[in-house]
């Protein structure tokens, strides 16, 4: 617990303090009480202290706290969560703006052991619409992986997740347009479990946005990846959770593919947003060659999900980021001054629903086939908390690592949720 209980202490105070020194904000840049005009200010986007036109550091962090129950309709089978309660996320993370061109950012997960550090990265803006970023970030690849953990739809992303690189060690460069934006990059590892451990990968994304407004937006994505695997002997594994971090096992896995060479990977994408309402989907094929004459084996795996905000607006859509390359996606549900709890009001509620599926099954890889059915309510009390409440439905068909038996169960996932 002492883990996160620092982080969390330091949001708790963050959104006490949040009011009443936003209330007495200043618009001007520079604070004549100070010799160099700096500015402290502790809101609702954590703790920042800017010099202007030289520097601004900016502290946040988020806490995530996961509790549910789960149930496996075939007898048999072990406890599925062997914890009701978890720590999913406790991160602390900082941002750092140096003049006009250059921005640092460190992020720090103190709930995760194996793989602490997220984001490490620097990148210059100095070049108009373009971004150059370096260091351990996401790779270009996936709409639901390059949206925040704040703002995914559901607590966990959907089964097709397991293809996405996600984050490695690598550089990155970025243009968009006013419609349009497109990524290449070259990554390594992991910096947590070595730079050179899993080969290296060239990947890059590209998008466009046919419609373009503030409320309606239609948007299509192509992605695609190629990373060359070392030849040490430990090959390339797939697996998936059934859409929830509680579960001790992976319901389908491919187990260790020693003999694989390299992984490449192609995703398509697409999302409407119409006002409050949203609807996005995507297909992801992933492709295995492997040494000694052995066939190639492929896997796939997509989702089309849903969501409606009740009382608010809709998910902004946001083209450029300040670094990295999670580009063209969808930001968090906002909520309004008059709908704060704070603030006498009832906060903001959001219905949504998903279908995903993976197929691991391909020649004498028997890893599994599952398919979800996700629907949950999230719920925004005010501008820093969210409560989530999902139910998730699983069927995996007979794979090797379940002993060639079919499973089926039903999971409720609650979270609650605080980030500044």
């Amino acid at each position: 617990m002492a883990r996160w209980l620092g982080p969390a202490c330091l949001g708790l105070c963050c959104l006490a303090g949040a009011p009443a020194l936003a209330e007495e904000a200043k618009p001007d840049r520079r604070n004549p009480a100070q010799p160099n005009g700096e500015t402290l200010t502790i809101d609702e986007k954590g703790i920042t202290l800017a010099f202007p036109d030289v520097a601004k550091l900016r502290i946040g962090g988020k806490l995530q706290l996961d509790y549910g129950a789960a149930a496996i309709r075939q007898a048999g089978f072990p406890e599925p969560f062997p914890e009701n309660f978890a720590v999913r996320r406790a991160w602390i993370e900082s941002y750092l703006t140096l003049g006009k061109s250059l921005e640092l950012a460190f992020q720090y997960d103190f709930a995760d052991p194996m793989r602490p550090i997220n984001d490490a990265a620097a990148a210059y803006t100095g070049f108009e619409n373009t971004l150059l970023t370096v260091g351990n970030m996401k790779e270009p690849f996936s709409l639901d992986q390059l949206t925040g953990d704040n703002t995914t739809l559901f607590t966990e992303r959907s089964l097709a997740d397991a293809f996405a690189p996600a984050r490695n060690l690598g550089f990155a460069l970025g243009r968009h347009g006013k419609d349009w934006t497109m990524v290449a990059s070259v990554f390594g590892g992991n910096a947590n479990t070595g730079v050179g451990s899993e080969g290296v990968a060239a990947t890059a994304r590209a998008t466009y946005a046919l419609l373009h407004e503030d409320d309606r937006v239609l948007h299509l994505g192509l992605a695609g990846s190629f990373r060359d695997l070392p030849r040490d002997g430990q090959g390339l594994s797939l697996s998936s959770r059934s859409e929830a971090f509680l579960y001790q096992r992976n319901f389908v896995d491919t187990g260790d593919i020693r003999d694989a060479s390299s992984v490449g990977r192609i995703g398509l994408e697409a999302a409407y947003r119409d006002g409050p309402f949203l609807v996005q989907a995507e297909y992801i094929r992933t492709g295995v060659e492997r040494t000694g004459g052995a066939r190639p084996v492929s896997f796939q795996g997509g989702y089309v999900q849903a969501s409606v905000v009740l009382n608010g607006k809709g998910r902004a859509y946001k083209l450029a980021p300040d670094y990295g390359a999670t580009y063209a996606t969808f930001s968090g549900v906002q909520v309004a001054e008059g709908d704060r709890v704070s603030r006498g009001g009832i906060g903001v509620f959001e219905l949504g629903t998903r279908f995903s599926a993976i197929d691991l099954d391909d020649a004498g890889i028997r890893g599994g086939i599952e398919r979800d059915v996700t629907v949950g309510l999230n719920w925004y009390p005010d501008r820093n908390i969210r409560i989530v409440a999902d139910y998730v439905r699983s069927h995996t068909s007979p794979s090797a690592v379940q002993g060639g038996r079919a499973i089926d169960a039903d999971a409720f996932i609650g979270r609650f949720q605080l980030y500044w």
